[in-house]
């Protein structure tokens, strides 16, 4: 199986378990959204996620990710590195691994799903290094994403994007779930509409 994935000039794409902590922190910075969540915000749900403290969520993302151990059995996510220097980070997990999705409904509307199908895996979210933004980077990652689902034994991958209206400007913070156009390059197809600003989109693979 594949340790890795190259896509995109100049960039790599590596299962998190494959890079350190420190590449992992320095895609999230030292202050804003990123930062603050440690990607923990689907995987707690609001009501845990909002009182605990920082270094609960940055230990939780390190035992999630096994950062630093090839080895490791399992890993919740993919980093990918432009030009050799980290620049972002992917979450892509069974949908089961995210307690909060089950408050948003927004992956249920309009469905008849099955939530606790452990064989239907997720894209949560994306972060980009400041600096390494508007490079193209979550392109290469969501593709990367794909691959890392159906080699891990997943029956269809999902993803909830953003879509702005015409006119309208999306602040980076809310991006964190992806542009429509990111997974349509990586072959996501709509599925489902459930707000205005928000749709699914889903690849099923065959066999």
């Amino acid at each position: 199986m594949a340790r890795k994935t190259e896509a995109g000039s100049g960039v790599r794409v590596v299962p998190a378990n494959d890079a350190s902590w420190e590449d992992l922190q320095a895609v999230f910075g030292e202050r804003g959204d990123a930062h603050g969540c440690q990607c923990q915000r689907y995987k707690m749900g609001n009501a845990h996620w909002a009182p605990a403290p920082f270094e609960a969520r940055a230990q939780a993302l390190r035992r999630e990710t096994e950062c630093g151990h090839a080895d490791a059995e399992s890993t919740t996510g993919l980093i990918a590195y432009l030009d050799e220097e980290p620049a972002g980070w992917v979450n892509v997990e069974p949908r089961v691994a995210f307690p909060g999705l089950r408050k948003t409904r927004i992956p249920w509307s309009e469905r008849v799903e099955d939530e606790d199908d452990p064989g239907v895996w997720s894209v949560t979210c994306f972060a980009v290094r400041a600096g390494f933004r508007r490079r193209g980077v979550t392109y290469p990652l969501a593709a990367a994403a794909v691959d890392f689902a159906r080699e891990r034994g997943a029956r269809a991958l999902e993803g909830y994007p953003m879509v702005p209206e015409p006119g309208q400007e999306i602040s980076w913070g809310e991006l964190f779930v992806g542009k429509r156009s990111v997974f349509a390059a990586a072959g996501f197809r709509e599925v489902s509409r459930p707000t205005k600003r928000r749709v699914v989109m889903r690849i099923d693979f065959e066999g």
